[in-house]
């Protein structure tokens, strides 16, 4: 299971990169495994600012549907429109090409909720 060391996790399997007050964010290895064949990824919160935890969108597997969590408080600047076309690449890339959005931090002490690498193995029992 690829879980790299630079991002930061949640508990609810999804990744972050922070870059300035810009955070990237997108299902984890672990996630898009258990989910399966990755179907349809629906993001409908573009340019909207939600809070922590609100769900900003739903990922459709062949055998499940699942919200998608906002791990810090933002507003959506964009959403990786190649999964709309191409929402495999979740499963085949899903640190790189399978991104889903971007978001404009508003409160960032909340990067200190994230867990790192070695705290999300814990949780994944990897």
């Amino acid at each position: 299971m690829n879980i790299p060391q630079e991002l930061k996790y949640t508990k609810d399997h999804e990744w972050v990169k922070i870059d300035g007050d810009t955070a990237t964010i997108g299902v984890t290895d672990f996630a898009q495994g258990e989910l399966g064949d990755i179907v349809y990824v629906e993001v409908e919160t573009l340019d909207e600012t939600l809070e922590k935890e609100e769900v900003f969108g739903t990922v459709e597997a062949v055998k499940t549907v699942s919200d998608l969590y906002m791990p810090l408080s933002g507003e959506i600047i964009e959403f990786n429109d190649s999964l709309e076309d191409e929402p495999e690449k979740v499963n085949e890339d899903p640190y790189g090409e399978g991104w889903m959005i971007k978001i404009k931090l508003s409160d960032t002490s909340e990067l200190e909720d994230l867990l790192s690498a070695d705290e999300y193995k814990e949780v994944v029992g990897s």
